[in-house]
């Protein structure tokens, strides 16, 4: 694919210090480029959790949910690259939500319990089918983007409040045949495309200099998503949703790209529009709290801590758009005895304070914490309010009082 159009020669080459220089801002500051900004909706405290939602049992998982006093839940969309993907199957119409190629039972099904105990959804379109990208793979993206736009905008049209589903892909336990599904209104576009486990090739060389190539594709990644969902009114699309750190080291076996030059590549590759801007600022290791700022070599892993840096260059390019954390949490010990456990105590403290952090910047709309369970197996995530055994933690309660 030629580098030509709106890229206008865009070279990000990994003499990271050098865009450093050119774009420093404040790092330490946790209220940074917040400004005179009000809050312009509640603050919104969820969970990620798709093994315990999407693929579990929902009346439990959202009885759960109730319980936790959880305002929100994302869920990846999978357009492809999953084996409960909506459109593994290429479709004959893609704008038509009810095209017979599509299999949105799953959330079909999340949307109208979450709806019942009134939980928003949030849903992350993401992984590429075989068919839009000739077998490349789910983390590369589409030969053509107007395919992932007409998916964007069969979803919107499904969750749009309005949609009543054909006769053959209703399922009349959960709702009658002339019943709605219930509307979505927050998508994002991916996932840490900054990372390559959801992006590659993260780097390319063009005419001898390495350029951020996630941040080339991705910025058509995100205009597609939001002029597909923006289909219909009233619905907000993130952008971003980037991984906290990257190692910049292009032509490694394993190259990934920080969140700041990976911001500053996509907005020079033409990423034009989007609501809300989408982070994951995790920590690196169990011992660093929400406020622990990254320096040195570091300073440009964008955790809780400074997030400020990140408001501060969305600002510079896209004006005072808001933020949505859409992952965050601490892995415990026990089970995780590696550099990213901390003890059950530890984990509740952390999560109130992250929570009092977001709370208090005005630009910081919603942080969804990462797992209601933790993950089985040990190479997972610990991260949950509650072991595999259904034992709570603190952090369980913590998370139950954020509401009161």
């Amino acid at each position: 694919m030629a580098l030509m159009g709106t890229t206008k020669g865009v070279i990000v080459s990994t003499r990271i210090a050098s865009i450093a220089a050119a774009c420093l801002v404040a790092t330490a500051v946790i209220a940074s480029g917040a400004g005179a900004v009000q809050r312009s909706a509640p603050f919104l405290a969820g969970i990620n959790d798709e093994a315990f939602t999407l693929y579990g049992d929902p009346a439990t998982a959202f009885d759960t949910l109730q319980t936790l006093h959880a305002q929100v839940l994302r869920v990846n969309l999978y357009w492809g690259g999953n084996k409960f993907a909506v459109a593994n199957k290429k479709p004959a119409k893609a704008a038509d939500p009810g095209d017979s190629a599509y299999n949105w039972s799953l959330y079909d099904r999340l949307d109208r319990y979450a709806a019942n105990s009134g939980v928003k959804l949030l849903l992350s379109i993401v992984g590429t089918p075989s068919w839009a990208n000739r077998n490349a793979g789910k983390n590369r993206a589409p030969a053509s983007f107007a395919t992932l736009q007409t998916f964007a905008e069969a979803a919107a049209k499904r969750y749009s409040g309005t949609y009543i589903p054909p006769a053959s892909q209703q399922d009349p336990t959960l709702a009658g045949p002339t019943e709605p599904l219930p509307a979505i209104k927050m998508w994002t576009a991916w996932n840490e495309p900054n990372n390559p486990v959801f992006l590659v090739p993260q780097y390319k060389k063009v005419h001898g200099k390495w350029i951020v190539y996630s941040a080339y594709n991705y910025a058509r990644i995100c205009n597609a998503v939001y002029a597909g969902i923006h289909t219909v009114p009233g619905e907000k699309v993130a952008c971003g949703v980037t991984d906290p750190k990257g190692n910049d080291f292009a032509g490694s076996s394993r190259a990934s790209v920080d969140p700041l030059s990976f911001l500053i590549a996509a907005h020079g590759y033409g990423m034009k529009k989007f609501d809300v801007y989408a982070h994951n600022p995790y920590a690196s290791a169990g011992s660093e709290p929400p406020r622990f700022v990254p320096n040195g070599k570091f300073k440009r892993r964008t955790q809780l801590g400074n997030i400020g840096q990140l408001l501060s260059l969305i600002s510079k390019y896209y004006g005072p758009k808001h933020l949505w954390i859409t992952e965050y949490g601490y892995q415990t010990n026990p089970p995780d005895h590696t550099l990213m456990g901390t003890s059950w105590s530890n984990q509740a403290r952390y999560l109130k304070q992250a929570y009092a952090i977001a709370r208090a910047n005005p630009r910081i709309d919603m942080l969804l914490w990462f797992l209601v369970r933790d993950q089985p197996n040990i190479s997972g995530w610990q991260s949950g309010l509650e072991t595999i055994t259904g034992v709570h933690k603190p952090a369980w309660n913590a998370f139950a009082e954020l509401q009161h």
